[in-house]
């Protein structure tokens, strides 16, 4: 198999199965307990929990032969071996009460849970406390992971996705919510078109991440809004699965420049760039003279920490208040933190709009638009009943409405006799709003 096709290391990669070394794998008690060991040495000393990498290919199946391909560059995807294999959940679970669960650790893991198993990962008797929901990370390619087979989803679709699992979690766990990470490209490249990607993507998709259910976990350089690398060469890419990917791009048939052309949409090294502190050499990453791992992103002359804090209309003073809004006391804390999700259909108004409301005994609505026209979303309430808590841009405003509501009063809140009010979304714009009164069809 192809070193390119595995990826990322575990916390417990030494113990991982191996055919080559059948002593050193799970299956042998004696690696078992050092492996659980070598956990509880670090949880004795004060460590509050792990973010557990891959850790759903503790277990694999060993398969020997020659397989049929399945994909264009004649290669086989090991996808179902190495995923979820029958009784890994006997495993997690001796980890669990062995060492996480008697020192009360924070565990978050990355693993891809099918939805009918959720409740065993992160119920009351979870393996573990959260695991990272992958739901729409790949969105944009298929489900055997070729990144030069673009899928093009829609609004519509990661709105399902989203929704589908927001509700599913909030009914056995704690969510763990992410946008960008060390395996993906920079989110305002990948969920939204190059018109988009300035100050609104970055705060559009803080918007909507930062609201949802669950703890959200922020990557360096996310909270400035950094975007992929513009590379010329795939010689510059350090990473093996970027190399990989291209190989596989032209065993397919795409010439070396439409696979380069994927690459740099897609390389994992996009979010492995240095981090852009300031407008000095190497973006203040390391000193003049010094020749950094990976080349800066050039755009670090204007996007970078230093002018951002100066700028008090910036990604990064934008990601600030949304925090305050999660740690900070006040009227609004309970809802954004614990409120439950509930899902506002908007479909009769535009499908590139994502609504939801977060309900507790205040409640916050969040609307955001997907899209690069303006749209109005009725609101079943009188303009006064609303408190604007955050937007992106400021033309995004709530105001009377000379027309009735288009969307259901269960949706977005009791109708009423002055029900008169309504929501206009530029483009690509992100609003909060509260309401001090939670109606019967969403307080839960």
């Amino acid at each position: 198999m192809d070193q390119g096709t595995w990826r990322g290391q575990c916390l417990l990669s030494p113990c991982l199965r191996s055919p080559q070394q059948p002593d050193l794998n799970w299956e042998n008690p004696a690696v078992r307990e050092d492996c659980i060991d070598m956990i509880n040495w670090w949880l004795d000393r004060g460590l509050g929990g792990f973010r557990i990498d891959a850790i759903m290919n503790l277990k694999k199946r060993i398969e020997y032969g020659v397989f049929p391909a399945d994909g264009p560059d004649g290669l086989v995807y090991i996808g179902s071996w190495i995923l979820n294999q029958p009784g890994i959940e006997t495993w997690l679970k001796e980890i669990d009460d062995k060492t996480f669960r008697p020192h009360n650790a924070l565990t978050v893991a990355e693993a891809d849970v099918p939805p009918s198993q959720l409740a065993k990962y992160i119920g009351p008797d979870g393996y573990f406390r959260m695991v990272f929901d992958f739901s729409y990370t790949d969105i944009d390619v298929p489900a055997t992971g070729e990144w030069f087979k673009q899928h093009h989803w829609t609004v519509t679709e990661l709105r399902e996705k989203i929704f589908s699992t927001e509700e599913r979690t909030q009914q056995v766990g704690w969510g763990a919510r992410y946008l960008e990470n060390h395996d993906q490209p920079r989110s305002v490249n990948k969920y939204l078109p190059a018109e988009a990607e300035d100050r609104r993507s970055g705060t559009l998709l803080a918007t909507l991440f930062m609201m949802l259910h669950g703890t959200p976990f922020i990557y360096q350089g996310q909270e400035i809004g950094m975007s992929n690398i513009p590379l010329t060469s795939v010689d510059q890419y350090e990473d093996v699965a970027t190399h990989d990917q291209y190989r596989r791009a032209v065993a397919s048939g795409l010439s070396p420049a439409e696979a380069l052309h994927w690459m740099v949409q897609r390389s994992r090294d996009n979010s492995r760039t240095p981090m852009q502190w300031d407008d000095s050499a190497n973006a203040g990453f390391t000193t003049a003279g010094v020749t950094p791992w990976f080349p800066v992103n050039p755009n670090y002359t204007t996007v970078n920490v230093a002018a951002e804090r100066a700028d008090a209309g910036s990604v990064l003073h934008y990601y600030r208040k949304l925090i305050a809004l999660r740690r900070t006391k006040g009227p609004w804390r309970e809802a954004v933190v614990h409120g439950t999700f509930v899902p506002v259909d908007t479909a009769a108004v535009s499908p590139d709009l994502i609504v939801f409301q977060r309900v507790r005994a205040r409640s916050v609505l969040v609307a955001i638009n997907f899209s690069a026209e303006a749209h109005v979303l009725p609101l079943a309430e009188s303009a006064g009943a609303y408190t604007p808590i955050l937007a992106n841009v400021p033309e995004a405003v709530v105001s009377p409405s000379p027309q009735p509501p288009a969307v259901s009063a269960k949706d977005v809140g009791p109708a009423s006799a002055n029900a008169a009010a309504r929501l206009v979304l530029p483009p690509y714009a992100a609003v909060v709003l509260g309401k001090d009164r939670v109606s019967r069809e969403t307080n839960e």
